[in-house]
């Protein structure tokens, strides 16, 4: 009786762990986008600008290098929209 009782326990535990593991990941047009690409980032300056900006993109920090190395090598990822005013000089 206790052996039952105890891989019941254990079963929920797994199981409600697998759960609050999976509601963790990523949406399904998130995985698309990620499995269209070989590498998480196109090139060591998309990494540093996605550093720099935080996952709700308040308060971006944007350069002028930002947006044309964004162009040139079609960076990917959730936009971050600023006016032209709050783009800063390199």
């Amino acid at each position: 009786m206790k052996t039952v009782v105890v891989r019941a326990l254990l079963l929920a535990l797994l199981l409600g762990g697998s759960i609050l593991v999976a509601s963790g990941c990523a949406t399904t047009e998130e995985w698309r986008e990620w499995r269209a690409h070989t590498s998480h980032y196109a090139s060591d300056q998309h990494l540093g600008f996605s550093l720099r900006n935080d996952a709700q993109g308040s308060n971006p920090k944007v350069t002028r290098s930002d947006v044309a190395a964004a162009q040139t090598q079609n960076w990917w990822g959730k936009t971050i929209t600023v006016e032209t005013s709050q783009i800063f000089q390199n």
